[in-house]
């Protein structure tokens, strides 16, 4: 609202213009001000299928490789800090902080993570991990709540990208790690599952937004398949957008359909960019 600084008041966060931002006792904290009321969010039933199929290895090979070049960047002094931009459940976050240095308390844990998002479900999934992180609930559009230079790496995975002030809050040195949708990502369950396609100038849009502010260290395709099972893909169309046009009992019922012989194979295809601030 101010761009003040916040510092911890008993159970709240507070600014020296009195701003007062309440943390929850589930361990979050919202920033939002009323202003971005028409944005969907993810709902608690999104978070449990996200989770879900997290827990089931899906997507295993890129949660690694963002941990990885994370970590290349995660470096200090001061404490590196990463930073996850629509952060989901946290699973990118925790894997990229527990590879960045030995996980502890916040106090302990030699890298700090934040995961922001605009959802109270996935900030409530955020702050559940086994080790602490900070769980923020904002709006990406309307602006970081970070200050300039503080992050050592920004994280955007399957996430709304606002460039500029992913420039702002990194340090020089810092870097932003970007997973987004190849062409065959899912390319299995699109049509039997009535799924929303990957926008073919998805990744034309990307690399234009991001020319003014960065400067590209490397970007390599990711893809692979997985054997699953009529749960796991309902529960990859329930966690993402296409579950706010299908009724959950439509969306089990499709999977059954699909799944015929017990399991099917899907491919996984994402493209991982890292990029660093251009230099002045």
């Amino acid at each position: 609202m101010c761009a003040g600084p916040l510092s911890v008041d008993g159970t709240s966060l507070r600014c020296p213009d009195a701003h007062s931002f309440d943390i929850a006792r589930q361990g979050y904290v919202s920033l939002l001000d009323g202003r971005s009321g028409a944005l969907r969010a993810d709902t608690a039933a999104m978070v449990a299928a996200r989770a879900r199929v997290h827990d089931a290895g899906f997507f295993v090979p890129v949660v690694d490789s963002v941990a990885r070049r994370a970590a290349e960047f995660a470096i200090g002094p001061p404490r590196p800090v990463i930073l996850d931009a629509g952060a989901g459940g946290g699973h990118y976050l925790r894997a990229a902080v527990a590879a960045s240095g030995a996980p502890g308390g916040v106090d302990e844990s030699p890298v700090a993570g934040i995961g922001i998002d605009l959802s109270k479900y996935c900030a409530r999934a955020i702050a559940r991990g086994p080790y602490a992180l900070a769980a923020v609930v904002a709006d990406v559009w309307r602006g970081l709540p970070v200050v300039d230079d503080a992050v050592s790496v920004v994280l955007s995975v399957f996430a709304p990208r606002n460039a500029s002030e992913f420039a702002r809050v990194l340090a020089p040195d810092g870097a932003l790690v970007i997973v987004s949708p190849g062409p065959d990502h899912l390319a299995e369950l699109i049509e039997p599952m009535e799924m929303l396609r990957v926008d073919s100038a998805k990744s034309a849009r990307l690399h234009a937004s991001l020319d003014e502010g960065f400067e590209l260290v490397d970007e390599s395709a990711l893809q692979y398949t997985v054997d699953v099972d009529a749960e796991t893909i309902g529960d990859l169309v329930a966690m993402g957008p296409s579950a706010f046009h299908s009724e959950e009992a439509d969306i089990r019922s499709r999977a059954a359909a699909f799944v015929e012989d017990g399991r099917r194979p899907v491919t996984v295809s994402v493209v991982v960019t890292v990029c660093r601030p251009a230099r002045a």
